[in-house]
């Protein structure tokens, strides 16, 4: 029962070849995009990371597994995905990443005033997350 997928995976996943080819192609192209979004802090990493699971969860019970296991990011989601928190260090980075790329935006990017209204309230919105998220006093990948 401790597994990663447990016996949620195992009645998740989707009955026909096709939906679990869907299924899975989906789970791949959000896991792509998360992937990128580690790089480009405007797109959602978090969400895509965690739908890329729901999907892999009714597609694929060892793509699922792989993925909540997977050393870069098993221990994060698996983290948020079982409510134990998040390091006070990795919110605080998270914060500070996110008003740095996004005041740049805002400032060099753009003129639009909707354009930087938009930013900002994405900003204060993904940081009232992050932040509001448990903490947590120990790193999963600290040895």
């Amino acid at each position: 029962m401790n597994q990663p997928g447990g016996d949620k995976a195992n009645s998740s996943i989707a009955r026909t070849r096709v939906a679990r080819l869907l299924w899975n192609a989906a789970g791949t192209l959000f896991l792509c995009i998360g992937i990128i979004g580690i790089a480009i802090p405007l797109l959602p990493t978090t969400p895509l990371l965690l739908l890329a699971a729901a999907c892999y969860l009714r597609g694929s019970k060892r793509l699922y597994d792989w993925m909540m296991t997977n050393r870069v990011f098993g221990p994060y989601l698996s983290s948020y995905v079982h409510g134990k928190g998040v390091p006070l260090r990795v919110r605080i980075a998270t914060v500070t990443l996110l008003w740095i790329v996004i005041g740049f935006s805002a400032i060099v990017v753009t003129d639009d005033a909707l354009v930087r209204a938009v930013l900002a309230l994405v900003a204060i919105g993904v940081s009232l997350h992050v932040l509001s998220l448990r903490g947590r006093t120990k790193d999963p990948n600290q040895r």
